[in-house]
């Protein structure tokens, strides 16, 4: 019984939450019985491709033309459904992403499938196959079976941790007929941001909000999440107000994130923004008031001026490295 994964990249290197899908899936292939087969798109460099293995995939099907370095949700689609009848794979495991949200239904449409999002752990396979997903902004947990032959699961962001076990996966080119209708729709122009840690992908996260006063006191937060090597947030009411642009917004509404460590600087704690970072391993709150709603959230917390606070943080965090 095979497990096909999905990995997706930046367009030159994997993202760190495919890896950790292949590792799932690894571990799914063993439960089962099967192997893990990888299906990447795109211009991704071989030696990623073959160094997937030290995550447990046996083989990588690499679908690569010009059609497939768009990233358009129905070529991507279609790539996974031919993987998936190629390999024979009766689970197919997809990393949390913007693109995977927008395609993982068809492919489970098409493959007659059943379909379950935001997984957590991996099936229990004892008794049929069952699996347990995130509800409610990842207040509640529901565990879920799948009877259809075919499963598609995607994975929660940072639910899993990846890790290396050695090995190198064979790669094996797999060419993919896409119809016309697949590709009326076309990415135009894509601008990314460049010299800055994606807030999706960073394992450390730090957020500001109405406490810093202003845009111009951000330089204290700035230089905290430099010498921690993190991504920089902020509340919406600072993306509102424009003191920071709006691609860093955290939030229900805004990014949602599942860091290693998020760190909430002068920031109250709505429950909209609570419900955007609360599947973060470790929440750390900073912030004067002790009767902010976020400490009740928070795994530690401090209270005191961050202005205080945040240049004594840093400089631990230079001591440490």
């Amino acid at each position: 019984m095979s497990v096909l994964i999905y990995v997706e990249s930046n367009g030159s290197e994997i993202k760190k939450s495919s890896m950790d899908a292949v590792a799932y899936g690894a571990q799914v292939a063993s439960k089962i019985g099967g192997a893990a087969t990888v299906v990447a798109i795109g211009n991704i460099p071989a030696d990623q491709l073959s160094a997937l293995g030290n995550f447990g995939a046996v083989k990588v099907l690499h679908v690569t033309g010009d059609v497939f370095n768009q990233n358009s949700p129905l070529v991507c689609a279609a790539a996974v459904i031919e993987a998936a009848k190629k390999s024979g794979a009766k689970v197919v495991v997809l990393p949390k992403s913007t693109l995977v949200d927008s395609f993982a239904a068809k492919v489970a449409s098409q493959l007659k499938a059943g379909i379950v999002t935001n997984v957590t752990e991996l099936p229990d396979t004892g008794s049929g196959f069952q699996v347990k997903r995130a509800i409610f902004t990842g207040k509640a947990f529901a565990t879920v079976s799948i009877n259809t032959d075919i499963k598609v699961i995607t994975l929660a962001k940072n639910a899993f941790q990846g890790a290396e076990t050695g090995g190198t996966a064979a790669v094996e080119a797999l060419t993919v007929s896409v119809s016309d209708a697949d590709t009326k729709v076309k990415t135009t122009n894509v601008e990314k941001m460049s010299g800055e840690l994606l807030l999706t992908e960073a394992e450390i996260v730090v957020s500001g909000g109405r406490g810093l006063k202003g845009p111009e006191n951000w330089g204290v937060l700035l230089d905290l999440a430099k010498a921690l090597g993190a991504a920089t947030g902020c509340s919406k009411p600072v993306s509102d107000m424009d003191w920071r642009p709006h691609h860093e917004h955290v939030g229900q509404t805004g990014v949602k994130v599942a860091p290693n460590l998020y760190i909430a600087v002068g920031i109250s704690g709505a429950i909209q923004h609570l419900a955007g970072v609360n599947s973060s391993k470790c929440i750390v709150v900073i912030n004067k008031d002790p009767e902010a709603p976020f400490f009740k959230a928070a795994d530690y917390g401090i209270v005191g001026d961050l202005f205080e606070v945040l240049p004594k943080l840093t400089e631990a965090a230079k001591l440490l490295k």
